[in-house]
């Protein structure tokens, strides 16, 4: 009897604990939404889109980038007529003056878009990035943004590399309840992995690919399954992922992992209640991955030309990185398996 009576104290405070948790990471959820709303693009308004184009897998690089810059313009043109300018605007901006390069388009809802910047053909380095939450058409623009800028850093050193932009899911609202659970992350790595082995197919012979994951798209790496092409995967401004540590993630890659030092999540609690938060903080020594140095930037600075982060993911694309010693320098070879 004295030892139930004694337990029963102690199981509610237990469960007082975990619910105080609990309202502590919604609470930062909260905050953080407030922190990245004013930057945020509002809900996107049912816009009408065509169909997007229908090409072969075998069909050459050229004429894929060539269907799905006419869909887009059709895209925009069906904005401007349903009286949607804004939308218009930003989808004939993506066009970039017909020069751009898309793997895949789809101007429907949220969108998605997958953009290549280089030249993939004869690229042998690869880094493909995967967006966090609240990137859309209506705020592609940002993501494009850090694209360009990783290219630029990486031709610089090295001319025969890469960047493939990958808005290849709907990403939760950051002020939504799925930006809290890994629904959009299971769907989202259940394409991606896929897309990745198609990509591989897409390069010059023996190109070797990084995953470079922001915010929400770490919990997207954190599910895919990446196959050998992938040398690296990079976890920044992270959440969580849903795993303990890096071993348990479905990769045989080197997992990598920073955060700068003004990114508003590390002041969210790195716990996991059912199905709500990601556990453990990847760049927790305890989580296993290498670390790298992310500088003092914010959550939306990781890409920002000039930026030390920028330098050590360059880096680590390149195969340069030391894990945290320094900015990258000239190119060396990664062995190959």
């Amino acid at each position: 009897m004295t030892s139930r009576r004694e337990g029963r104290p102690g199981g509610r405070r237990e469960g007082h604990r975990l619910r105080g948790r609990l309202r502590r990471t919604l609470l930062a959820g909260a905050v953080a939404a407030a922190v990245v709303l004013p930057v945020s693009a509002a809900a996107s308004p049912a816009v009408p889109a065509p169909v997007p184009a229908a090409v072969g897998e075998r069909e050459p690089l050229p004429a894929v980038y060539a269907a799905h810059r006419a869909g887009l313009a059709e895209a925009a043109r069906m904005a401007a007529d349903a009286g949607h300018p804004g939308r218009a605007t930003r989808l004939h901006a993506m066009e970039a003056g017909g020069a751009a390069q898309f793997l895949a388009f789809d101007g429907r809802g949220t969108g998605r878009a997958v953009e290549v910047f280089g030249d993939l053909a004869t690229a042998d380095r690869i880094a493909v990035l995967v967006p966090g939450s609240d990137t859309t058409l209506d705020t592609y623009q940002r993501f494009r943004e850090g694209a360009s800028a990783l290219h630029a850093r990486l031709s610089a050193d090295h001319p025969r590399s890469a960047v493939v932009a990958w808005l290849g899911y709907e990403t939760p609202g950051t002020v939504s309840t799925t930006v809290l659970t890994a629904g959009r992350a299971d769907e989202a790595a259940a394409r991606l992995g896929p897309f990745l082995s198609r990509l591989a197919r897409l390069a010059a012979p023996g190109a070797r690919m990084s995953l470079l994951c922001h915010s929400y798209g770490t919990v997207v790496c954190a599910r895919t399954a990446t196959g050998s092409a992938v040398t690296d995967v990079v976890l920044y401004g992270s959440p969580g992922t849903g795993a303990d540590s890096a071993a348990g993630l479905p990769t045989a890659a080197r997992v990598w992992a920073g955060r700068g030092g003004s990114d508003w999540i590390g002041n969210v609690p790195h716990v996991r209640l059912g199905q709500v938060g990601f556990g453990t903080d990847p760049v927790d020594p305890a989580f296993g991955a290498r670390p790298f140095r992310a500088g003092r930037g914010g959550h939306s600075d990781y890409l920002k030309p000039g930026t030390e982060s920028l330098d050590s993911l360059a880096g680590i694309v390149l195969g340069t990185a030391d894990g945290g010693a320094g900015r990258a320098g000239a190119v060396q070879e990664v062995p190959r398996a």
